[in-house]
């Protein structure tokens, strides 16, 4: 059908403004909430790495995110450290975890009876004693940082591939606008050593939720909290078993010297608190030698 007469807009098509097509913060203004997942690593971690630092948790602490380039990358890191690519979340989210090659060879020194030394100079490559402790370093790293990003599923942060060389696993096209977050591992009076994290800049939106998707890693379920799952487990909290609990007179405090004898009487039911919360009650005993309280009652 022709129509009769040229079809002519009546009025502008509605144009947006910049402010109204705003799709989310820029990837610098993310650094921020990176360096909360950093903190909550940095907390984490020592628990994590006791068991390979001789039974001690080492100390650890993250530095605050920057942006980097590539080249910077390569600048910053050992010419030999255990460098691995890993994916985050079903997005399969770049990062690149690299710990000092010096630590490794510290670790591995230690897992073998040694004192945890390192040679003086990095060699070329790392030996085949070492490999076994970098795939071990690298799952240790990947299931905290995973739990660090809010998932309860140690699988939702995954190695792809390793390399002793950062140039010979090129995890990121060279031009690459990289976010780098640093966490320094101290072991009592040594030296510290560092892990490195890096991803593409521009991914950091995916990684934590804020380009309208789900984060990259997230809970597998929003049920209530595992006490006995991370980071909860290891908190440490002072339980006191209160065996005595009894009202003295100030004129008789006052008169306290050596050798004065304070008859008591121990409740059957010893009240188990921690901080001015009852949380069980027991009764006094002993076991291997040592004095022991039964639990006979949960509050």
């Amino acid at each position: 059908m022709k129509p009769e007469r040229a079809l002519i807009a009546e009025r502008a098509a509605a144009q947006h403004c910049a402010e109204l097509l705003h799709r989310g913060p820029a990837a610098s203004d993310l650094l921020p909430l990176l360096e909360q997942a950093g903190q909550r690593l940095a907390r984490l971690l020592p628990g994590a790495l006791a068991e390979l630092c001789g039974g001690e948790a080492p100390s650890v602490t993250a530095t605050p995110p920057r942006e980097a380039s590539m080249a910077d990358l390569l600048r910053d890191l050992d010419e030999l450290a255990a460098n691995s690519l890993l994916a985050a979340g079903a997005q399969d989210t770049p990062l690149l975890a690299s710990l000092d090659g010096y630590a490794v060879l510290r670790l591995v020194d230690r897992a073998f009876g040694g004192k945890g030394e390192a040679p003086v100079l990095l060699p070329e490559a790392f030996p085949m004693s070492a490999q076994l402790m970098i795939q071990r370093l690298e799952a240790l790293v990947a299931a905290q940082l995973a739990a660090a990003l809010g998932s309860d599923d140690p699988a939702a942060v995954r190695a792809l591939r390793r390399d002793g060389k950062l140039a010979d696993l090129a995890p990121f096209p060279a031009d690459t606008a990289l976010a780098v977050l640093k966490l320094e591992v101290m072991e009592g009076m040594r030296a510290p050593w560092r892990i490195t994290l890096a991803l593409p800049l521009g991914a950091l939106a995916v990684l934590l939720g804020h380009d309208g998707r789900a984060p990259a890693v997230r809970a597998a379920n929003s049920g209530p909290a595992d006490p006995a799952a991370a980071p909860f487990a290891d908190l440490p909290l002072p339980l006191r078993a209160v065996l005595v609990d009894m009202d003295v007179p100030l004129a008789a405090i006052s008169k306290l010297e050596p050798g004065a004898v304070l008859p008591v009487a121990v409740a059957r039911a010893v009240p188990l608190r921690i901080g001015t919360t009852l949380i069980a009650r027991g009764t006094v005993g002993a076991q291997d030698d040592r004095v022991a309280v039964k639990l006979t009652q949960l509050a």
